[in-house]
């Protein structure tokens, strides 16, 4: 849980928390009756999820909540437009906003903000960003979202820049500049970590860093920071639409952001 501490610090400033947060504070006062909910996430954030299922304050907060763990961000958000899922805990703004575009009959909507989980640019060949040599080969996520983000991280190292109409969906088709001539490898974003050793840099997702034993603030030779820019970065919880207003769920979202505050 400490790991979140480093990105929690300022999303206020950036996003809002939780949608009707007020109403979610009055509505936990007067209603205390039991509810079970289940939180669906993946890799690390799994865990996070059982411990705030066991805290006291869901307990406080009259929330049962049960974790299911689906290992791929995909099924884990179809299952949450069936009703499989109640509320999912792994995604960013902008994967969420990729996949509600990919699928328009089985839309989610967001009930608020957590944390950010930094992306990195990873190498074991260079020190820095700077001495990515002419023609060095960078592996990139093959799915849009992860992809995009990529990109932006790439460009804001100084190493490409993209074009101005970039959005969630962009590729490597939208680069406009790359005077070094990079090569672009499409990776399973789960694999960075394996093979982090066969290109010369990596761009990794933090949540994968972290289960390849990889921490972003050491071992990255340039990340995301907590600022404006990032804001589509910062991770969501999201339900099918037809349950946004749903109370139980949105204490839900209070409950997280509580325990991400009191861990930072």
């Amino acid at each position: 849980m400490k790991r979140l501490a480093w990105w929690l610090i300022g999303i206020a400033a950036i996003v809002g928390i939780c949608v009707g947060l007020h109403e979610i504070t009055s509505y936990s006062a007067r209603a205390q009756q039991s509810a079970t909910i289940t939180v669906g996430s993946m890799g690390s954030d799994y865990e996070v999820w059982q411990h705030i299922a066991k805290s006291q304050d869901a307990k406080k907060m009259g929330l049962t909540i049960k974790v299911k763990q689906i290992t791929d961000g995909v099924q884990l958000n179809k299952a949450t437009a069936d009703g499989n899922v109640d509320v999912n805990a792994f995604q960013s703004w902008s994967y969420y906003q990729t996949y509600n575009q990919q699928n328009p009959k089985a839309k989610l909507a967001a009930l608020g903000t957590t944390y950010l989980e930094p992306m990195g640019i990873y190498s074991k060949k260079y020190q820095s960003v700077d001495e990515i040599p002419d023609g060095a080969t960078i592996a990139i996520a093959d799915n849009p979202s992860q992809a995009s983000r990529g990109l932006l991280l790439l460009q804001k190292a100084g190493l490409i820049k993209l074009a101005a109409n970039f959005g969630v969906l962009g590729s490597v088709k939208d680069i406009t500049s790359n005077p070094r001539h990079l090569k672009f490898k499409q990776i399973d974003d789960t694999t960075g970590p394996r093979i982090i050793k066969s290109v010369d840099a990596v761009l990794i997702s933090n949540t994968v860093a972290l289960e390849g034993h990889l921490h972003v603030l050491r071992d990255s030779i340039f990340h995301e920071s907590l600022n404006k820019s990032t804001r589509d970065n910062v991770n969501i919880l999201a339900t099918a639409a037809k349950n946004e207003h749903r109370a139980s769920y949105l204490r839900t979202c209070l409950e997280s952001f509580q325990e991400y505050s009191q861990e930072g």
